[in-house]
């Protein structure tokens, strides 16, 4: 998502200052692990795109644009003009240079008719499909943004903030978004997240094969569903057949992910299944027992997701090249946990008391993916954070909402620990399972 946008805003800043019709080459560069996990990770397929001007929610993924280019050797910048343009030369892995600011840095170069650059550009995916200029890094997110009634930079304030207001985290987001946009877009944004989620779990259920790369592995995502529905109709039980199916949900949208379909980035492309799994357990077995609709609980879980990811984004990270994937599963696991509490009922105490055991249990989690696909272990830790989630959510529900350890010092403890882990832990796929698994 992020080189996608990238690519994109470059486009768009060629053409706000008359540069396009002058363009007649493109040259790429990724560096850091935008270049080591590159190619695993479909950098260079998303950089196309970008380039073409698609945004990836209207993206018809019937139609195959990278083969598109790659056999014309032509690219139509945002859909306006036509260059010159093959892959394998124009776009770089700079495996070797790590940008200071950042570990998933590009630059974008736009050359005129006598090979001289008009216009060239730095940007940096942060996580979460989030980009920053180089001039832009090191800025913190509240000076640019619009203000809201509810302005909180730490959980402390937010829990202060609804004991004051004596609302809810959902209510306090839902005030925020309504003075952003009109209330009806807001309600009708999260239901469009719900119904990608959703469709993401019912594609992934349903497709069979193998998946894209060298390590041609299997989705298990049809074959489990077909094993549980066999237990359903032999009538046979099972106590923990539930966390059977959280697994399956989960599977099924990081098998999507790693395929290259529709996914919501929650709060990545690599944590993408924990949540959609989380919000299909409440739908399934926790609305029962919830005091809100199923329309209103969903609501509910999100908006509280939301707001403990921007505690997340604002106090440390959520990109598996800076901290780990304590900063996308781990992060993924405490939003869910938390959205799960609140949907539940749960009280803002017990509900970052989920938040805070869901990462607490995911600190110093590695990002060491096989080959630098998102399969190995990405997959499968999609779904232990799943069920990790609905644990914590558990234990906090069954406490009274006391805690020890807040939320904000695990943050911060989870930011410290991904600074200091080793950069081959780091989404390089130079250490750990990547290097001991599997020689690719």
């Amino acid at each position: 998502m992020g080189p996608m946008r990238a690519a994109a805003q470059f486009v768009a800043e060629l053409a706000e200052r008359g540069l396009t019709g002058q363009t007649r080459e493109v040259r790429v560069e990724l560096y850091g692990s935008l270049a080591l996990t590159g190619e695993g990770h479909g950098t260079p397929g998303a950089v196309i795109y970008g380039l073409l001007g698609l945004e990836a929610e209207s993206l018809s993924l019937a139609i195959d644009y990278i083969s598109k280019v790659s056999s014309s050797g032509q690219l139509t910048l945002g859909g306006q003009h036509t260059i010159d343009f093959r892959p394998e030369r124009h776009i770089s892995l700079r495996k070797d240079i790590t940008l200071p600011e950042h570990p998933n840095g590009m630059q974008l170069q736009a050359l005129g008719e006598d090979g001289g650059v008009l216009y060239s550009e730095v940007y940096f995916s942060i996580g979460g499909g989030a980009v920053r200029r180089r001039s832009e890094m090191g800025l913190q997110p509240t000076a640019t943004r619009r203000p809201v009634p509810y302005e909180f930079r730490s959980c402390a304030e937010l829990m202060e903030l609804c004991r004051r207001e004596n609302i809810t985290i959902a209510g306090a987001v839902r005030r925020n978004e309504g003075s952003l946009r009109p209330m009806q877009m807001v309600t009708h944004r999260i239901r469009t997240l719900c119904n990608t989620m959703s469709a993401a779990i019912d594609r992934g259920i349903a497709t069979h094969g193998t998946l894209p790369g060298i390590l041609r592995l299997t989705r298990r995502a049809p074959i489990i569903y077909s094993r549980l529905e066999k237990l359903f109709h032999d009538n046979r039980t099972d106590a923990l057949t539930i966390i059977d199916w959280i697994n399956l949900w989960a599977f099924a949208v990081a098998e999507e992910n790693a395929a290259g379909g529709r996914v919501v980035t929650a709060p990545t492309m690599g944590s993408a299944g924990v949540l959609p799994a989380v919000l299909r357990y409440y739908e399934r077995y926790g609305h029962k027992e919830s005091p809100f609709s199923f329309e209103t609980g969903r609501e509910v879980f999100l908006l509280t997701a939301s707001a403990i990811c921007s505690l997340y984004r604002a106090n440390a990270s959520i990109s598996g090249a800076e901290v780990g994937c304590q900063g996308e599963v781990g992060v993924a696991c405490s939003m869910a946990a938390a959205g799960l509490a609140a949907a539940m009922g749960g009280t803002n105490e017990q509900i970052e008391n989920a938040a805070e055991i869901a990462m607490e249990h995911n600190l110093g989690l590695t990002c060491d993916p096989i080959c630098g696909l998102v399969q190995v272990p990405c997959i499968e830790r999609n779904a232990i954070g799943a069920v990790k989630a609905v644990n914590a959510t558990r234990l906090a529900l069954r406490g009274n909402g006391s805690h020890y350890v807040s939320l904000d010092s695990v943050i911060a403890t989870m930011y410290e620990t991904g600074r200091n882990l080793h950069p081959d832990y780091k989404e390089t796929a130079l250490a750990g399972l990547a290097t001991n698994a599997l020689t690719c």
